[in-house]
């Protein structure tokens, strides 16, 4: 009998936590360790920041989230003036993960266009999220350089 209650609060545990990470899984939102925390196209890797918000997305090769992940802000940055899609390979710029504490990939780090990170996301993210996201983002920044 005891071993049927040690299984059961297991599996609630278990289905309470996997509830609890569908919840979170890719939702953008404001970490404190983010706030005012500002990034340029150097530390980046990248050519520019965009002129209105840079979608910053960290992947790795073999991570199949990243792909569509990928595909999601490549077109949301096509559909919104002036944003720019930066991809960076977590991999290769391990310095750069360790400082943004970037944990898995993708995580996408959204930024207004004084390259403030006003949003994060761990796991793949909704494609209305990402634009819900770029409007914060627009309407804390300035809109023209």
């Amino acid at each position: 009998m005891t071993g049927l209650v040690v299984c059961g609060a297991v599996l609630a545990a278990a289905g309470a936590f996997g509830l609890w990470h569908r919840r979170r899984d890719g939702r953008m939102r404001m970490r404190e360790r983010d706030g005012g925390r500002r990034l340029d196209a150097a530390a980046l890797g990248a050519a520019r920041l965009g002129r209105r918000a840079t979608l910053v997305q960290f992947s790795t090769a073999f991570c199949q989230p990243c792909r569509a992940t990928r595909r999601t802000l490549a077109e949301v940055a096509g559909m919104v003036d002036g944003v720019v899609h930066v991809e960076i390979d977590a991999e290769s710029r391990l310095d750069l993960v360790r400082e943004l504490g970037i944990l898995r990939t993708p995580t996408v780090l959204v930024l207004d266009a004084t390259g403030t990170v006003v949003r994060r996301a761990s796991g793949q993210p909704r494609r209305a999220d990402v634009i819900a996201a770029l409007g914060a983002a627009v309407e804390d920044g300035p809109s023209t350089p």
